[in-house]
């Protein structure tokens, strides 16, 4: 995409154009009369027998019932869940990734109250020497009274980079990139390869104040280190500069180690009827997070993070019939991040932004992300099987070129099926492919993208 001055005033409309829309429909169904607040069908009356049996067969399933005896009960749902996947993909950086990852769901306490908690897990080895772990959690405690946020991950890893701002690299077009479960599989002209080793430790505490508003604390952890700048050569001609390189140079860090080190205020409004797959409700975070030299970072500085979500129904009888809204802004406030540490297009907690494009193909120490997602059941009676249909949108910033959010904008839509795993924890096996600017994707996991 060629800049132009007349055309920010076009990417802002594009932007407002992708997200409108979408939010005033929100806001137009909330203010109808809402829908019961368990996310199940409202009960209908029921006029004869015939209605109900197939009322009851129309309930919703998962993919084990198919497997039952006729006539025989199902089982009684259970207050603890683990699905476990295998995990097998190959890209030139990485090789051959062999591994087992999962999720898993529970309850606390009896208190029918309690909201469901979630965790994902994953832990593989590649045919190149690397090792991917991390757990990574959102928990309730008995009666909701706690909520508690964890992301933790070591990674010795391979990662392609592309420079800061949605226009990146500017110097060389990156073309016809397929990425599968976020990583980069073919081309690799104009990218510059990273290897490193990668330490992450957050966690928040959270206390609830009043129902679904939750006040809380946290500390944070990223700690890159054994870098090797694989795309760098400054000693034999032709000489190759690296983003990682400069960037971390001009800005006074070690090009081949730097941490933050800080504690967070952080604050939720949580109003979903289940975080594994919402079918209504509202999700907002906050967090504001500052890093501290004499907690290890390397320089002060502090950086805000927001995040909105929304479920609406658009069905009382088919509760999976909805559209979810996604808003994230992650901003570096004062001082400076390190290059790997910038906000980031994949680098959520779930690592399911930007879906089209390889993982941290966009980065900036700004960084702006939409997301609109239709799920409907393609089983109508079973509800075994639905879909999803997405659209999304990301800018970023590089300031030291003075490259501004909305300056460029990055969208790309896509396609998925949902297979239900557990209709207890409402969860899904997701199979995505979506479609980027030169670039597209094939994304499977257990889980929903938000």
């Amino acid at each position: 995409m060629i800049k132009h001055p007349d055309m920010r005033g076009r990417q802002v409309a594009l932007l407002l154009t992708l997200c409108m829309p979408g939010v005033l429909f929100y806001a137009t169904l909330r203010a109808e009369k809402p829908w019961p607040l368990s996310g199940e069908p409202a009960p209908a009356p029921v006029k004869e027998k015939q209605d109900t049996a197939r009322k009851r067969n129309c309930e919703q399933k998962q993919i084990g019932d198919l497997f039952r005896k006729k006539g025989k009960p199902p089982k009684p749902p259970k207050r603890f869940s683990i699905i476990a996947l295998p995990s097998i993909s190959y890209n030139p950086n990485n090789g051959l990734l062999l591994g087992v990852g999962g999720c898993m769901g529970w309850k606390f306490g009896k208190e029918p109250r309690t909201l469901i908690s979630s965790s994902n897990f994953m832990i593989g080895v590649t045919s190149k020497e690397q090792f991917i772990s991390y757990f990574k959690s959102n928990v309730y405690t008995g009666n909701n009274k706690f909520f508690l946020q964890g992301d933790w991950r070591y990674y010795i890893y391979n990662a392609p980079t592309y420079g800061l701002g949605t226009n990146s690299p500017d110097t060389v077009a990156v073309k016809n990139e397929f990425a599968w479960l976020g990583e980069n599989t073919s081309n690799l002209e104009g990218v510059y390869q990273l290897k490193y080793n990668y330490l992450k430790l957050h966690e928040t505490a959270s206390y609830r104040i009043f129902d679904h508003f939750y006040l809380g604390l946290g500390y944070h952890l990223d700690y890159y280190y054994a870098i090797e700048d694989l795309s760098l050569q400054r000693d034999t001609l032709p000489y190759q500069l690296t983003p990682n390189y400069v960037y971390s140079t001009y800005h006074g860090f070690n090009p081949n180690e730097y941490m933050l080190s800080g504690v967070s205020l952080n604050i939720v409004y949580d109003s979903r009827d289940n975080m594994i797959s919402a079918y209504r409700g509202i999700y907002a975070n906050l967090n504001y997070r500052y890093n501290f030299t004499f907690m290890g970072s390397n320089q002060n500085s502090s950086a805000l993070f927001l995040e909105f979500r929304a479920y609406q129904p658009l069905s009382k009888k088919k509760p999976r019939h909805l559209v979810a809204f996604w808003l994230m802004g992650n901003f570096v406030v004062s001082g400076y991040y390190p290059y790997m540490a910038l906000p980031a297009i994949g680098d959520d907690q779930r690592n399911r932004s930007g879906r089209g494009y390889v993982q941290g193909r966009y980065r900036g120490e700004s960084l702006v992300y939409g997301e609109v997602e239709y799920r409907f059941p393609i089983s109508q009676c079973s509800q075994i099987l639905g879909g999803v249909v997405f659209v999304n949108a990301v800018t970023t910033t590089n300031k030291d070129l003075h490259t501004g959010l909305f300056e460029y904008i990055r969208p790309a839509v896509g396609i998925g099926l949902r297979i239900m795993l557990s209709k207890f924890s409402r969860t899904n096996l997701s199979i995505d492919y979506g479609k980027g600017y030169e670039s597209q994707g094939l994304y499977f996991t257990a889980q929903e993208a938000f």
